[in-house]
């Protein structure tokens, strides 16, 4: 059987990635949660001050490491290109929801797959609406939907997004009593800086030089029949569930996961909204840090959006939590998807014009 060199190197990716986040749990992340986009975004977002959940509130160097190790690797093999103009209003705002959906769920499409791996079926309904969600977005591409094309920029502009996470860096390690820290919770779960930082920039090398993405992947099965991009995260899937049937962590139901929402209906619409906004964004969560490292100004601003996004979830209680999820965000994931279609039919009409 001839495997591709990029199909390789996705599944290489992949089993290094899943066995990263194997180690960060090992190490104290939170269980099921080795390494998830959404979960440290809002963690950072509760670090500095934007929401005030005292349980989530951390400068998670993974995310800091993520974009500095996607910008290194872009330098070295030349592809580091300042560009962007590409509609930022509309991606601040995708970004924005993408968050609120991914929290609805309690996890970005990476922390989906390794809850999976972990046995909670709650993400496979979550699955499910993610797979739906990049479905419709499909349809959309498929029928015009643009953001617009993206142009060439100053080097100040593609550095402007990592500079400031090694801001963010400089403050961890230099003045931590500036930021807040959670005393408990899963915010006060986590590996030490140095190690956390190290896989964050170790997996940063590897989505940049691999285009790991767990949207373009299904997208690419979609439209174009291409299973390639999938192999990445079938790789992290296989890898953490070995690795958590030999650690004992393995454990199939609904109910008892490790933070994580047993309302069905709404891990699936949430995912439905995260999936729909990842999809007309060119990328999921991981994937617009990876972008935002590379010098991709309209990624950054998707990140500025989930940020955001992340900080009202919390303050207006729009995230979901162990115990389920909430009225208030209920309407959020509802409001969301009217919000992000008609963008999505504003967009296509456009372009046909």
């Amino acid at each position: 059987m001839n495997i591709s060199s990029e199909k390789r190197n996705l599944l290489i990716g992949g089993v290094i990635v899943g066995a990263i986040s194997l180690a960060l749990v090992a190490l104290g992340n939170p269980k099921n949660m080795g390494f998830c986009i959404a979960c440290f975004i809002r963690d950072t977002a509760g670090a500095v001050g934007l929401h005030r959940a005292a349980v989530v509130q951390y400068a998670r160097p993974e995310i800091i490491g993520l974009v500095l190790g996607a910008f290194l690797i872009s330098l070295i093999r030349g592809e580091f290109k300042p560009r962007g103009g590409s509609s930022p209003m509309l991606r601040f705002v995708l970004g924005a929801f993408m968050m609120i959906g991914a929290l609805a769920f309690l996890g970005c499409p990476l922390r989906m797959i390794i809850r999976l791996s972990g046995g909670d079926l709650n993400a496979l309904v979550g699955f499910a609406g993610f797979f739906c969600g990049v479905l419709c977005g499909c349809y959309f591409l498929n029928n015009g939907f643009s953001l617009g094309k993206s142009h060439n920029l100053g080097l100040g502009e593609g550095v402007a997004f990592p500079a400031l996470q090694a801001l963010l860096l400089l403050v961890l390690v230099a003045f931590p009593s500036v930021l807040i820290f959670s005393e408990k919770g899963p915010g006060s779960m986590r590996a030490s800086v140095l190690f956390a930082l190290f896989s964050g920039i170790t997996v940063g090398v590897l989505a940049q030089s691999i285009r790991m993405c767990m949207a373009g992947g299904i997208r690419d099965i979609v439209l174009f029949k291409d299973f390639t991009l999938i192999c990445g995260p079938a790789a992290i899937f296989v890898t953490i569930l070995v690795g958590n049937l030999i650690m004992g962590n393995f454990k199939l139901g609904f109910t008892g996961q490790p933070v994580a929402s047993p309302d069905g209906l709404w891990n699936f619409l949430g995912m439905l909204l995260c999936g729909l906004c990842a999809a007309l964004l060119g990328g999921c969560p991981l994937r617009q840090l990876i972008l935002s490292g590379e010098g991709n100004t309209d990624s950054a601003m998707s990140c500025l959006g989930m940020l955001v996004g992340a900080a009202f979830a919390h303050n207006w209680g729009l995230a979901s939590s162990g115990d389920g999820s909430t009225l208030r965000g209920h309407v959020a994931v509802i409001f969301g998807l009217v919000v992000v279609t008609a963008i999505a039919f504003i967009q296509m009409r456009r372009k046909e014009a």
